[in-house]
């Protein structure tokens, strides 16, 4: 792991360390918790895009294969 410093307000740090002695964990952990599962990396496998079915693109395949789609465009723009 790679520690790392953030700055929080006084009073959001105490509502922080308040709940972590309330479930018996240390601040650190909590703080994992809450970014995992804020970025949606707290269940197993692929990441679900919840965005993906907003709009229509006029194609019958785009919800389907929306996460198919969606990799190769990234793909592509990394490779700019």
């Amino acid at each position: 792991m790679t520690r790392t410093t953030i700055t929080l307000p006084e009073d959001m740090l105490a509502v922080l360390v308040r709940e972590a002695n309330r479930r018996d964990t240390s601040v650190s952990q909590l703080v994992r918790s809450a970014v995992s599962a804020s970025l949606g990396l707290s269940g197993k496998g692929r990441r679900r895009l919840p965005f993906a079915s907003l709009g229509g693109s006029g194609q019958a395949h785009t919800a389907r294969d929306a996460e198919d789609i969606l990799a190769r465009q990234w793909g592509r723009a990394r490779g700019r």
